[in-house]
């Protein structure tokens, strides 16, 4: 199955009245399109997924990193949004494709599971969920009518089509506008099978909303340690932090012999279960010979992304009698910040010394101890 998602994320968010665009709104370091976006990481099927956006929106979406996406200008309406996203997928011999908006960031596993497996034998699948509650028309604050729910349903996303078809049908309505894809095949009076929804699977329009789903989206802490010490030797450079120290010596190591961010690696493979640097990145593999920390650092960051961790906080201690760590302290926690793809206030950077005992207090070396903290999501 050649499938597609196309993610819509260009709305302009009016009702959330919020400075920050909806599909931006962080809850727990991760915003609302990232968690949409991580919903279907679990399947394999999906050969790529574009992004439809808004224009004005560019500078938030810039700073994000989505892997295997291609990303479109929307349009003025969903309609239209949905049939840029799907003139780019012609091109790329795409079989099924899913719909999904942005502004419901928790699909389940399971429910995008079943509509994947629907679209093997139907051209239109939606999740819909029952109406539980009496619904009345109302007209001017006023019930005149009662309406009888056993029919009705709410329609969620994703939704999953055939290509051809819901191609087909864009292009024939193109000057139209409908609520969802599902409309146009309904117009058409053409079959859409359903499936059961998931409550969880919840649209955020307002403030309310986003509050529910802050709480949906709670998980488990876990704290990890990590500690490095290298030697200093002349002839080599001396990296602390991610960054370059101008400085007499460096530190002698297979890699760059950065302790501090082989301290904050251990200490995030330890917070998260998954062994530790040496077991990553052996000191006999010739290939991490001289290889800077920094790239060490953002393939531990992918490998705990792609185990649903978040990290909640880092405090690291520098350990040297020389050189003072204090002027760097800036400098070190912007560089991890953004290879770990979080806030700079999540992260802390102390130097100390050892009041001129041990090797370190005989400047012969630089050690780091870091505590980091992550959180794991359902």
């Amino acid at each position: 199955m050649s499938l597609f998602l196309i993610l819509l994320a260009a709305g302009d968010s009016k009702r959330l009245k919020s400075n920050t665009p909806k599909p931006f709104h962080i809850v727990n370091n991760k915003t609302l399109l990232e968690h949409s976006f991580s919903a279907f990481r679990y399947f394999t099927e999906i050969k790529k997924t574009i992004i439809v956006y808004n224009k004005k929106h560019k500078k938030y979406l810039d700073k994000l990193k989505l892997n295997n996406t291609l990303k479109v200008v929307g349009g003025k309406t969903r309609q239209e949004s949905t049939f840029k996203a799907l003139k780019i997928i012609k091109r790329m011999n795409c079989r099924k494709v899913l719909v999904h908006d942005s502004a419901r960031p928790n699909p389940s596993k399971d429910l995008v599971n079943k509509i994947i497996h629907s679209l093997k034998k139907n051209h239109a699948v939606v999740p819909v969920i029952k109406i539980n509650d009496a619904t009345k028309r109302v007209k001017e604050n006023t019930i005149f009518k009662n309406i009888a729910r056993n029919s009705l349903r709410f329609a969620q996303t994703p939704q999953g089509f055939t290509f051809k078809k819901i191609y087909e049908k864009h292009y024939k309505n193109i000057n139209a506008s409908f609520d969802d894809d599902s409309a146009l095949f309904t117009n058409d009076e053409e079959k859409v099978v359903t499936i059961t929804g998931n409550k969880k699977n919840l649209k955020i329009t307002d403030k309310e909303d986003l509050n529910i789903f802050k709480s949906l989206k709670k998980g488990k802490t876990y704290s990890g340690i990590g500690f490095d010490i290298h030697r200093l030797v002349k002839g080599r450079k001396l990296y602390l932090g991610g960054i370059k120290i101008p400085f007499a010596l460096g530190l002698q190591g297979h890699s760059d012999a950065d302790p501090v961010l082989h301290a904050l690696i251990d200490g995030l493979l330890g917070a998260c279960k998954l062994g530790d640097i040496g077991k990553l990145f052996s000191d006999k593999n010739k290939k991490y010979k001289n290889i800077r920390s920094t790239i060490l650092l953002k393939k531990v960051i992918e490998l705990i992304k792609s185990k649903n961790f978040s990290i909640n906080n880092i405090d690291i201690n520098v350990i040297a009698q020389k050189p003072k760590i204090k002027k760097y302290a800036k400098k070190m926690i912007d560089t991890i910040s953004k290879i770990c793809e979080i806030n700079p206030n999540q992260i802390n950077i102390k130097g100390k010394t050892t009041e001129k005992l041990g090797l370190i207090g005989k400047e012969k070396a630089i050690a780091s101890e870091v505590i980091a903290s992550v959180m794991k999501y359902d």
